[in-house]
């Protein structure tokens, strides 16, 4: 049997055993609204914290951020900071939008723009946005799937009909067994994943440079401004400490508004599974530690890859050191961080288009059966078109991830200010809200078009969340919320 039959056989093995492990778990649940979208808001603190590092941790934490290491240096680091900064936010800001949910039987975030600010329209605006950001992660995802196969495959075929044959089928599961199923894969995906990255992290450096310390006195030899961020005139000089600072602060206060976020959110059993979760979550970003030394390990073994290229780095060293079995298992774990999380988007993408738009907006599939079999049509229907763009376009995994977070982190603002200022009204909201969308992906833009990351060394992100913010507050002061909104806490 050729090594690119035993890698790509492995490969399969674990992504359908997963599946029907998950399926498995799930097989006996009535599937209504509250089970397939939120799982019954019954999870407890192990498996909501197994689901959200199955959300979180996706193929840009086990390509992205190794080829960023290996092709930015210090610039990297950020994707360490801002999930630190996002758990300590999130130990404030997640128990009160759970007990809002549990006492009006919430399902997504739109619906609590809708219950705070009494406007269905902000919330089908909210929705929608949700929705059509949903596709450059999943994109992320798929791009991240089609390199992993590709090296499994030594090269000697295309991973395009692979990897869409394998996200049809994942497309299927979700389908099938809601968030719940999602969730118990989870299982699977986080220990395959942390095994493979400590492998990529301890096991490469220590096979090349004797440990990871011994890696890192030789990268301070060869490359010894990697670890800081670039002086002026370096390649990389747009990554400055403005940039880095500011997209922290993007990426970690906007880290809980996507679509898939809200259902892990309600599905807590209580606001203590939550906090106790936010406290522990950080342990998850040690890992990262671990897929950096991994990109720089490839960065003196496997020098010479460019672009969109780093993002196959450490892999590449697998595929050419290490047996078809390890290359097998450790591309079978990166496509389960990949499946995993689209897996979650799709759900979160379609629940919030039933609920929102189609309930809320067009008063179509409003009832328990209905809502369920809409929101499992619609994971088809997503799944598609993500594939279809997917087809058509390629960026770096990191360029996606920043292009998403650009736009999902404006609706940080709306949140916020809802649970703690009862000034602010629905005008406000959705003034700053399209305001900072469209300055911020016209940044985005300009700088692209001018082949630079940075508007003024900001991220492009950060100046449009400034802009929504103060717009919120200047109309908010002027013009004040008439009376105190539905789902204001009290006090």
């Amino acid at each position: 049997m050729s090594s690119q039959t035993i890698a790509l056989t492995i490969v399969g093995a674990v992504i359908l055993g997963t599946i029907l492990f998950a399926l498995t778990s799930v097989r006996r649940l009535k599937m209504d609204p509250q089970e397939y979208i939120v799982g019954g808001r019954s999870f407890g603190a192990l498996l909501l914290w197994i689901l959200l590092a199955g959300e979180i941790y996706t193929s840009f934490t086990f390509l992205g951020a190794a080829g960023w290491a290996y092709d930015k240096g210090a610039a990297a680091f950020y994707i360490l900071a801002y999930g630190t900064l996002a758990y300590c936010i999130g130990f404030f800001l997640l128990p009160p939008i759970w007990r809002i949910g549990k006492e009006r039987g919430l399902l997504t975030l739109a619906d609590l723009f809708i219950d705070r600010y009494d406007s269905k329209v902000l919330g089908i605006l909210v929705a929608a946005l949700q929705f059509f950001l949903v596709v450059p992660y999943v994109t992320l995802q798929l791009s991240g799937m089609q390199i992993l196969l590709g090296i499994a495959g030594y090269g000697g075929y295309n991973g395009t009909v692979a990897v869409s044959i394998a996200f049809v089928v994942m497309a299927l599961f979700v389908f099938t067994a809601g968030l719940r199923g999602t969730a118990w894969a989870s299982v699977i995906k986080d220990v395959l994943v942390l095994g493979a990255v400590l492998f990529a992290g301890i096991a490469l450096p220590a096979h090349f440079f004797g440990s990871p310390l011994g890696m890192i006195d030789r990268l301070l030899q060869t490359h010894p401004h990697w670890t800081i961020l670039p002086p002026p005139g370096h390649a990389n000089a747009s990554y400055t400490i403005p940039w880095f600072i500011t997209t922290i602060l993007l990426t970690g206060i906007g880290f809980f508004m996507g679509p898939a976020n809200a259902p892990a959110i309600y599905s807590a059993r209580s606001a203590e599974t939550l906090r106790r979760n936010m406290i522990f979550m950080p342990l998850y970003q040690l890992v990262l530690l671990f897929v950096f030394f991994a990109g720089f390990t490839a960065l003196m073994v496997h020098p010479g890859l460019k672009g969109h290229a780093s993002d196959q780095s450490f892999m590449l060293v697998v595929q050419r050191f290490y047996s078809a079995p390890v290359l097998g298992i450790v591309a079978a774990a990166g496509c389960l961080a990949a499946l995993l999380p689209a897996s979650t988007l799709l759900l979160g993408a379609a629940s919030v288009f039933s609920k929102n738009v189609l309930g809320d907006g067009f008063n179509i599939a409003t009832g328990d059966r209905e809502r369920t079999w809409a929101t499992r049509v619609l994971v088809l229907i997503i799944a598609a078109l993500a594939l279809v763009i997917w087809l058509r376009y390629t960026a770096s995994l990191v360029d996606l991830l920043l292009f998403y977070y650009v736009g999902i982190t404006q609706l940080a603002p709306g949140v916020i200010f809802g649970l703690v200022w009862r000034r602010v009204g629905p005008w406000a909201v959705g003034a700053g809200l399209l305001a900072g969308e469209i300055i911020g992906y016209s940044l985005t833009h300009w700088a692209a078009v001018h082949m630079v990351v940075t508007v003024w060394n900001v991220n492009p992100g950060f100046l449009a969340l400034v802009v929504n913010v103060a717009l919120c507050v200047l109309i908010a002061l002027a013009f004040p919320a008439k009376k105190k909104p539905a789902g204001v806490p009290a006090g």
